[in-house]
C-alpha cells in the first residue's frame, strides 16, 4: 500500500513532481535520489512484464524541452546502465515518438521525461512497453517498489548510444503524407501551414515533416525548444494558446494552423477562416476520418462531449457515439476493450485533444492526428474545399461553461458518490429533466434547452459541473439552478 508521500507522485498514468525551485514556490521533491528509485522500479516492472532480466533490456529515453530535463535524464540513464541495460538516448523527443521506439527500434520499453502542459517547475516520468503506455496499476507498482526499497542488481555491460530518433520518426510521418496525398515527393507544394509548438517538443513537425514536403511554414510560432515557456503555456485547451495559433493563421494567411502541447501527445488545429477546430469540433473531424473505412464504427469519447456531437456522429456519419469516463487512458482502454469484444471502434478521443486511432497502435499522438488531417486537407484543396466543410453539419451550443466544486471531506470519493446518488434521485422528480441512459461518468441530465453533467474528478477531491445550452445565456442559468440544489451539501464549496 502506498503511503501518502509516494502516492503524491502518482498523476494518473504518470509520475510527476516539482523539479525546479522557483522563488516563493514549493521545494523540489523530484530529487535525483527519488528519480533513481523510480527508474529502478521501472526496470523491475518492465522485467516482470517482458520476462527478461534487467541486463537483457533495451530501453529508449527521451525528454521534452523542460529546463530540468537534462538532470533527470542523467539520473534515469545512470540507473539503467547500472543494472546492465542497453540505452538508446533519444534526447529531445515527443512522447508518442518514445512509444514508437518500441516499434521502430525494437526496444523493450521507453521512458519519456515530461510533465505535459504543466508549469515549468514541474516534471515527471512516463513509461511505455510495446503494448502501450503504463496503466495506473503499473505506475502504482513502480512507486511501490521504490517505496519498499527494491532495486535491480548491479551488472556489467550497460551501455548508452545517442540516437537521432526524431529524424526517423519525422521520416515515418512524411511517408504517410506522401503515400496519402499521392502527388510525388513534395505533395504539400503551395500548401501554407502555420505551426505553434509553444516552445515544446513539437517544432520538428514544421521543420522536419512539413517543410521538406514543400509546405510553406511561414507564420509558424515558437518552434524553438525553451522549457521556460516564455510565450504561452503549450496547451491546446488554454485560450491564450488557441488565440496564438488563430492569430498566426490570420496574420500569415495560412490554409491551416496546427498547435501542439509540450510533448505532442495532444493537438488542435485552425481552419483558413482563423476559427479553431478543437474539442467537439476536433472530435467531429477525427470521427469523419476514422469512420471512412469503418462504417458504423464506435467512437469513444470522454463524458463532457456535446449533444450536437452525438447527433453528428450517429446521424451524419452513421457511427455510434460511446461516452465514457474522463481521463485519456480510460477512453483509450475502453476503445481497446470494445474491439476485443468484437465491436468495431477505430477512435478514442478526449475533448482535451488526446486522440488515439486504432490504425496507429491506439497511441495518443498529436503529430499523427495532424498528419492525417493534413492528408485530408491536401486532397480537399484539389476540390476547392477545406476540412471545415467536413464538419459543417455539427450543431454547436450557444454557451458552454464549467464550474468546479471542492469536496472538503477526507473520504472525498465516498462523499462525491453520495452527492451523485442524491442528485440522480432529485433529477427524476423535476419536470423536463431526464437522466441520460448512457451515464458512465457521473450524472448527465438533459434539461430544457441544454444539459448538465456532474462528475467526480479522476484523481482529485473535485466535482466538475459542465453545462451546455442552445440559448446564449442558457448554460449560466443551468449552472445557477444546479448550484442552488448543491448548496445543501455542506462539504461542497465552489
Amino acid at each position: 500500500m502506498l503511503n501518502s508521500l509516494y502516492h503524491s507522485y502518482k498523476s494518473g498514468t504518470d509520475i510527476r513532481g516539482v523539479a525546479v525551485k522557483l522563488e516563493g514556490g514549493p521545494d523540489v521533491n523530484l530529487t535525483d535520489e527519488m528519480i533513481s528509485d523510480f527508474a529502478d522500479g521501472f526496470v523491475l516492472r518492465l522485467s516482470e512484464m517482458t520476462q527478461k532480466a534487467p541486463n537483457e533490456l533495451h530501453v529508449a529515453v527521451g525528454h521534452d524541452s523542460r529546463v530540468s530535463a537534462e538532470r533527470i535524464r542523467k539520473a534515469v540513464i545512470d540507473r539503467l546502465v547500472r543494472c546492465g541495460a542497453r540505452v538508446s538516448n533519444c534526447s529531445l523527443a515527443s512522447t508518442p515518438a518514445m512509444f514508437m521506439t518500441t516499434v521502430m527500434l525494437d526496444t523493450d520499453g521507453a521512458v519519456q521525461i515530461t510533465a505535459s502542459h504543466h508549469p515549468m517547475e514541474r516534471n515527471g516520468l512516463k513509461f511505455f512497453t510495446r503494448a502501450g503506455g503504463f496503466d495506473s496499476c503499473d505506475i502504482e507498482a513502480v512507486l511501490q517498489k521504490a517505496q519498499d526499497g527494491e532495486h535491480p542488481e548491479k551488472a556489467d555491460g550497460g551501455s548508452v548510444a545517442d540516437v537521432d530518433f526524431m529524424s526517423d520518426y519525422a521520416a515515418h510521418l512524411r511517408k504517410i503524407i506522401i503515400d496519402g496525398v499521392g502527388n510525388g515527393d513534395r505533395p504539400l507544394e503551395g500548401f501554407h501551414i502555420a505551426v505553434d509548438a509553444g516552445n515544446g517538443a513539437g517544432g520538428f513537425f514544421a521543420e522536419k515533416v512539413l517543410a521538406p514536403l514543400g509546405a510553406d511554414v511561414s507564420g509558424s510560432r515558437y518552434l524553438e525548444p525553451d522549457g521556460r515557456f516564455p510565450n504561452h503555456i503549450p496547451n491546446p485547451e488554454e485560450q491564450e494558446a488557441i488565440a496564438s495559433i488563430c492569430e498566426a493563421v490570420k496574420e500569415s494567411g495560412a490554409d491551416l494552423g496546427v498547435i501542439f502541447d509540450t510533448d505532442v501527445d495532444r493537438a488542435g488545429c485552425v481552419g483558413p477562416d482563423g476559427r479553431e477546430i478543437n474539442r467537439n469540433r476536433l472530435i467531429a473531424l477525427a470521427s469523419v476520418m476514422a469512420l471512412e473505412n469503418c462504417p458504423g464504427g464506435t467512437i469513444v469519447t470522454d463524458s463532457t462531449t456535446s449533444d450536437g456531437l452525438k447527433t453528428f456522429i450517429e446521424k451524419e456519419l452513421g457511427g455510434v457515439h460511446h461516452r465514457f469516463k474522463r481521463g485519456y487512458k480510460n477512453v483509450i482502454n475502453e476503445s481497446v476493450r470494445l474491439c476485443e469484444a468484437g465491436i468495431d471502434s477505430p477512435l478514442a478521443i478526449e475533448t482535451s485533444g488526446h486522440a488515439a486511432l486504432r490504425e496507429n497502435y491506439f497511441l495518443d499522438d498529436g503529430a499523427y492526428l495532424m498528419t492525417r488531417v493534413i492528408v485530408k486537407a491536401a486532397k480537399l484543396r484539389r476540390e476547392g474545399r477545406t476540412v471545415c466543410d467536413l464538419i459543417s453539419g455539427l450543431k454547436e451550443p450557444a454557451q458552454s461553461l464549467e464550474k468546479r466544486f471542492r469536496i472538503n471531506e477526507k473520504d472525498f470519493r465516498a462523499y462525491g458518490e453520495a452527492v451523485l446518488s442524491e442528485l440522480e434521485k432529485y433529477a427524476a422528480t423535476q419536470d423536463g429533466w431526464r437522466v441520460a441512459d448512457d451515464n458512465r461518468d457521473g450524472i448527465r441530465v438533459s434539461v430544457p434547452d441544454g444539459w448538465f453533467l456532474l462528475r467526480l474528478s479522476v484523481h482529485d477531491p473535485i466535482m466538475p459541473l459542465n453545462a451546455e445550452s442552445d440559448l446564449p445565456s442558457g448554460a449560466s442559468r443551468i449552472l445557477d439552478e444546479v448550484t442552488e440544489y448543491l448548496s445543501k451539501f455542506t462539504s461542497l464549496s465552489a
